[in-house]
């Protein structure tokens, strides 16, 4: 791959890793004293610099014809990304936790954060309609008895999965999942290195952990996994752009979705459509978190002219394709969904190789956006 680094894992140290912006490098000398360095300022020139680089490497774009192959064939280039790096490429997700407490044992803040009389609301909101709310008399009265959380179950593909959805009318109390109090949604999980954590970490038995992946090729690694439990979670295939595509829960279902380093992959034009559809998903109070590329990381620098799909959008070396944001780019997405925004932070980020004794410029946006409480879904 053209990208050294794909995801982006911040560098953990020794022990428990602080929340970014905890390490300053105040002494130039000591810079490889560390792995990282949090909220690393940029110079004038730095900045300068960057821009250009952007701008050169932006000027020759992919043509049309290779463009509509790499949107078309999208699933077979991550398919064929997670069957040459299976689930030795990417590194778990030490910073997960303290970056997001939400996700975190006995962490579930919609629960905190509400008063008894906000969460007698919200509830009050779910019971309104006995058959749940957002489902026509049709749609409640064929809702199927199938059940997709059966331990028995053999790793599902995506025609599998695809064809019990289209059978399966989606209703309020019979869903995988259902029984479940707390409920979090994994978009883009590719081999379970959130979810995973997640549920090795907090044994709530009111936790129920969703993950889907645009590839079928990631999903069954993740179904295969010794740590998955069906019981617990549900992996299955889905395509964030796809908008006739449902997914396996009702709306105003979800407590958490995460988003990490997943929007960025997908059209810039197809985003917002994206969000909208997950934003319904979530209950009043629920919460969305993202962490994604930001404008002029380093992986954006390191482009070379030709791999330029759109302004700050590119392909890489294996077909997955990459968008660098920013941060009102990313607030308007939410906002526009309907969510609140609690959290719109950038991290700047110096990572060290001490042994190459090479220096690495990361920015990242971590972003969290909350669904106001009695907000209905459109």
């Amino acid at each position: 791959m053209d990208c050294s680094f794909p995801e982006g894992d911040p560098a953990a140290v020794c022990g428990k890793r602080q929340q970014f912006g905890s390490r300053f490098l105040s002494d130039p000398a000591r810079v490889f004293h560390h792995n990282a360095w949090d909220n690393v300022e940029w110079s004038e020139e730095q900045a300068a610099e960057a821009e250009r680089k952007v701008q050169e490497n932006s000027t020759q774009r992919v043509c049309q014809e290779k463009q509509a192959d790499y949107e078309i064939n999208a699933n077979k280039y991550w398919n064929n990304f997670y069957k040459i790096h299976e689930n030795g490429f990417f590194k778990d997700r030490h910073w997960l936790f303290t970056e997001f407490p939400e996700l975190a044992p006995s962490q579930n803040h919609l629960k905190n954060l509400l008063s008894e009389n906000k969460r007698s609301e919200v509830y009050e909101y779910y019971r309104s309609g006995e058959d749940g709310p957002g489902l026509t008399i049709e749609e409640q009265l064929s809702c199927s008895s199938v059940s997709l959380g059966d331990k028995t179950q053999p790793p599902l593909t995506e025609e599998s999965v695809t064809q019990k959805l289209h059978h399966l009318e989606i209703c309020a109390n019979e869903f995988p999942g259902s029984s479940a109090t707390y409920r979090i949604l994994e978009v883009g999980c590719g081999v379970g290195n959130t979810v995973f954590p997640i549920l090795q970490t907090n044994n709530d038995p009111s936790l129920f952990v969703y993950c889907c992946d645009f590839s079928s090729t990631a999903v069954e690694l993740v179904q295969t996994n010794s740590a998955y439990d069906p019981s617990r979670c549900f992996a299955f295939v889905h395509d964030l752009c796809d908008e006739d595509k449902s997914y396996p829960m009702p709306e105003n279902s979800l407590d958490v979705i995460i988003l990490i380093f997943v929007l960025s992959a997908i059209v810039p034009d197809k985003m917002q459509n994206a969000i909208n559809k997950l934003s319904r998903l979530l209950k009043p109070g629920g919460i969305m978190l993202l962490r994604d590329y930001g404008r002029y990381d380093m992986a954006q620098l390191r482009f070379k002219k030709g791999q330029c799909l759109s302004e700050n959008f590119y392909v890489r070396g294996d077909g997955t394709r990459v968008y660098f944001f920013t941060q009102d780019e990313l607030d308007t997405l939410f906002t526009t969904a309907g969510l609140e925004k609690v959290q719109n932070l950038v991290d700047r980020r110096l990572q060290v190789n001490r042994g190459k004794q090479l220096t690495m410029y990361r920015v990242w946006i971590q972003c969290k956006y909350r669904k106001p409480l009695g907000s209905s879904t459109g």
